[in-house]
């Protein structure tokens, strides 16, 4: 199992889509290890974009996700980073295919509705930004036998 972070950004919030975005996610056989509900504050958004600091779209970006809740979670299933990446879409929404949840709901710019982590070595970092070990449930559930071969 291989564990991915997810956030719905404040516009997936607004626009009242956690609720089927996680729907989706959990419908193609994805558990919810951790999820909470939040306000990400500014020092917090700084060292989740890190990688971006000095490029031109990065003070947008930590404005974006402070400014208003998220919903932050930890989806794992087999080959969990790329399928959540490949479900996601393409980053800018105009690009991304019908079907993808950025393709479906999304259609400019930063308000492309959700991160995802992009590498098992992101995913890492990630999730130690936003859970300690105690928050994140491993679990089996009944449907796991008719999902995992």
């Amino acid at each position: 199992m291989e564990r991915t972070l997810v956030i719905i950004k404040p516009d997936g919030v607004q626009r009242a889509l956690t609720g089927p975005i996680l729907a989706r996610f959990e419908s193609r056989g994805l558990r919810i290890a951790a999820l909470k509900f939040m306000q990400i504050d500014r020092d917090l958004a700084e060292r989740h974009y890190a990688i971006h600091k000095g490029k031109f779209f990065y003070e947008e970006l930590v404005n974006y996700i402070t400014s208003g809740p998220v919903a932050v979670m930890v989806l794992e299933g087999t080959e969990g980073i790329r399928v959540v990446r490949a479900m996601v879409g393409a980053t800018r929404p105009h690009e991304a295919a019908p079907g993808t949840i950025r393709g479906d709901f999304a259609l400019t710019g930063l308000r492309n509705l959700i991160h995802a982590s992009d590498s098992p070595d992101t995913a890492t970092a990630e999730i130690d930004l936003f859970f300690s070990p105690n928050e994140i449930v491993s679990y089996a559930r009944d449907i796991d036998r008719w999902i995992y071969e």
